[in-house]
């Protein structure tokens, strides 16, 4: 019989109740909740951890380690709340071993069994320029396991694939089947919304309101189901980043419902709503009253914002990720809301993380609009100096924007089209290192880049935003069902915006997830993407390459990546009309008179001039 970790962990406190209260009377009897983290590890370079128990009246008992001589108790802390006994424990120069917490109060008794485990030999690269990200709300992808749909216990029951806010059924063992599709696709990391237990009354689908930091929500699957994505990615050459959520977590968290002491979360624990104007936490002329209403109100009343500048809860925090780092094995970590967080906190957690995994990348959601913004939150920002969130790679929501419309203009020389693009990206020296932009069409959370069908059919339009996508600075992040053509927009709410991929389903009547399966214009789509994506593997100029531009001409934009080993040129025109470029001006970006076009697979002459095609783009490789 396989169970999964939570279900073990439970077991494991109840038989060691039982054990050692086995002679006492039930009166006698006491009872632990939970203790987080569920285990540790050997080997960090912070060796001080903090242990977090739940019970009735638990602090009244006095802890004490036993079964191990090299662990110590640092400290013992207790809150407000006799229901929780926090303690800090030391593992400097132990072994994996697995120990005991022993507490006692007169006849009382209770052995906690505890493990430190080897800690992981992380030497594996991040995710980073030379990936493509693929973003798949789990929920909506596939339902591999019809059984979990619905869990006894759980608030939500509400499962109808048809309703747009209610829960679908996807989960990880659909997800792991399609592992398969992503490989052909060609994308080299994958990033799903928030998979941790969300045991909330409605709309509990998309994962932002956590309720139990250490388990995955039993409705996807359990720890080891995540565990075991993982690997299978791994088998496949794709990453796994983690989509995780600091800033706030549903009201139904147990350390909500019952909470330690009032300044766990903001504004004492009770409601304030944020203003969400995340300007103010950068701007130097603002009230320390906008600043507090923006970081400290909460994101909406059925999310309660921590308070990270309570040690206990940075603790906390911060050992959440170390943990599934190390149990799962994941790539990196997509940090959600991220200006809404305490800044100093937020600081800490970067140089831990960097300490204990050094070159492992973080992606934080700052959703800006103008990249002035955008940069302050990157690290070695020179316009956050003296401040510096350590933050390696922020989300470029402004080029996304750009993205969305500079493809439906007419292209001139200095206000629309590409030239606006041209304008943003000469703009690139506000930020400190453009290889750590997240740069995308579309999220879970905006509307898609085909906004609806009529855009869908406007293959043109997708050719160039993706060339673009794939081939300009940074690290490239697709949204599920781009790639076949999916359109939807905001007008219908968001849950419109996170449809099922048709076929992840019994009982649909395409599936996507095969080319027999797909419309003409579905396989046009996936085509298109997959030969990019695989080709972008082993396109190095693209991955890491100088990026060389040059204003617009004629209705044309010029741009080309290129490092020691490979130039890329891409050329597009932004007009409907046919176009003759001279090519002299872009002499520095053409290094031979023959290329291959990857969009076409044909070979280019390049010779005094090239015609481009209305609305035609060449993606040249001189490889």
């Amino acid at each position: 019989m396989n169970l999964d970790m939570k279900t073990s962990c439970k077991l494991l406190i109840a038989f060691a109740s039982l054990f050692v209260f086995g002679s006492m009377s039930a009166a006698e009897k006491q009872k632990v909740d939970f203790v987080h983290p569920l285990h540790w590890f050997s080997g960090m370079k912070e060796t001080k951890f903090q242990v977090l128990i739940h019970g009735d009246n638990i602090a009244a008992m006095n802890p004490e380690v036993i079964g191990t001589q090299s662990i110590v108790i640092d400290k013992v802390v207790k809150v407000e709340n006799p229901n929780y006994l926090i303690l800090y424990l030391d593992t400097k120069g132990a072994e994996p071993q697995t120990f005991n917490i022993r507490l006692t109060e007169g006849k009382k008794k209770l052995d906690i069994p505890y493990q430190l485990k080897p800690k992981a030999d992380y030497n594996k690269p991040s995710f980073s320029s030379a990936d493509v990200l693929y973003l798949l709300m789990p929920d909506r992808f596939a339902n591999g396991n019809p059984d979990n749909d619905q869990i006894k216990g759980m608030r939500e029951t509400l499962l109808d694939p048809n309703e747009p806010m209610a829960r679908h059924g996807g989960d990880l063992r659909g997800m792991t089947d399609k592992l398969d599709y992503l490989q052909q696709l060609g994308v080299t990391a994958v990033w799903p919304t928030p998979l941790q237990e969300n045991d909330m009354e409605t709309e509990s689908y998309h994962g932002y309101a956590i309720t139990d930091y250490y388990h995955i929500d039993p409705r996807f699957g359990s720890n080891e189901d995540y565990k075991h994505y993982v690997e299978e990615a791994h088998k496949r050459g794709i990453k796994v980043v983690m989509d995780l959520v600091f800033n706030h977590c549903g009201s139904l968290n147990q350390l909500f419902v019952d909470l330690p002491q009032d300044d766990w979360f903001n504004f004492k624990s009770k409601y304030v709503q944020s203003s969400y104007r995340t300007g103010a936490v950068r701007d130097v002329n603002a009230a320390e009253f906008d600043k507090k209403r923006t970081t400290d109100g909460w994101f909406v009343k059925t999310m309660p914002d921590w308070n990270q500048r309570n040690p206990l809860v940075r603790d906390y925090l911060i050992q959440t990720s170390i943990w599934w780092i190390e149990y799962a094995g994941i790539d990196g970590i997509r940090q959600d809301t991220y200006p809404y967080n305490d800044f100093d906190a937020m600081v800490r957690w970067c140089e831990r993380i960097e300490q204990e995994y050094p070159g492992f990348n973080i992606v934080g959601e700052a959703w800006i609009n103008n990249n002035v913004g955008v940069s302050f939150w990157q690290k070695d920002s020179k316009l956050a100096a003296p401040m510096n969130s350590k933050l390696p790679t922020v989300m470029d929501f402004p080029l996304m924007s750009l993205l969305n419309y500079v493809c439906d203009q007419t292209t001139d020389e200095w206000d629309n089209g590409f030239a606006k693009l041209y304008e943003y990206l000469s703009q690139d020296g506000v930020y400190a290192d453009t290889s750590h932009l997240l740069t995308f069409l579309d999220n879970h959370d905006t509307d898609r880049f085909q906004k609806n069908e009529v855009m869908a059919k406007d293959t043109t339009r997708y050719k160039q935003a993706l060339t673009l996508l794939l081939t300009l600075r940074g690290i490239p992040q697709l949204y599920y069902g781009d790639e076949i053509g999916m359109a939807a927009n905001k007008s219908k709410g968001d849950g419109a915006l996170r449809q099922n991929f048709p076929g992840g389903w019994n009982g649909d009547k395409n599936n996507a997830f095969t080319s027999q399966g797909r419309s003409q214009l579905q396989n046009w789509y996936f085509d298109l993407t997959s030969n990019i994506l695989n080709w972008r593997k082993q396109a190095t100029a693209v991955h890491n390459g100088k990026l060389t531009h040059f204003h617009v001409r004629n209705g044309i934009y010029v741009y080309a990546r290129h490092d020691s080993k490979q130039t890329v040129t891409v050329m597009l025109n932004g007009t409907n009309e046919e176009k003759t470029l001279k090519l002299e001006p872009y002499a520095e970006v053409l290094p031979s008179k023959k290329a291959v076009d990857v969009l076409t697979h044909t070979e280019v002459t390049l010779n005094d001039s090239i015609v481009l095609q209305p609305k035609e783009v060449l993606l040249l490789d001189f490889d």
